[in-house]
């Protein structure tokens, strides 16, 4: 069952603590949205990352997002206690642009992630 426009909304306010996060390079909002057992996968320059959140952690807090950092969230799906959110990233550290999916679950009356899975757009890789 489709939930309500107001549930798309908490997963979106959610959400926007990953793009706070990016933006100020400061890891402290995203703590709040993950759950201690997420998992990263994606390719960073061309080198697979792929384990704990901690690596994403790591990388907001050396590279903060810059002075031109866009970023656009969508809420592609919300279905009672799943949600599927993409994140559109333009510009990360001045250079990356990136596409994010965020696995996020209901828990406790809270929407957190549990998985996050990226892209990094060929143009933008730094050989």
């Amino acid at each position: 069952m489709r939930s309500e426009i107001k549930e798309y909304q908490a997963v979106e306010e959610a959400a926007m603590k990953f793009v706070k996060s990016v933006a100020e390079g400061n890891s402290k909002y995203a703590k709040e949205l993950f759950i201690d057992e997420a998992v990263l996968f994606g390719y960073l320059d061309g080198e697979l990352e792929h384990g704990s959140i901690e690596q994403f952690y790591r990388n907001v807090d050396t590279v903060p997002g810059g002075d031109h950092f866009k970023a656009r969230v969508d809420v592609l799906m919300v279905e009672e206690s799943l949600a599927v959110v993409r994140v559109l990233e333009e510009g990360w550290g001045n250079r990356i642009d990136f596409t994010d999916v965020l696995l996020m679950l209901k828990m406790n009356g809270q929407w957190k992630c549990v998985a996050k899975a990226y892209n990094q757009n060929s143009d933008t890789i730094e050989k």
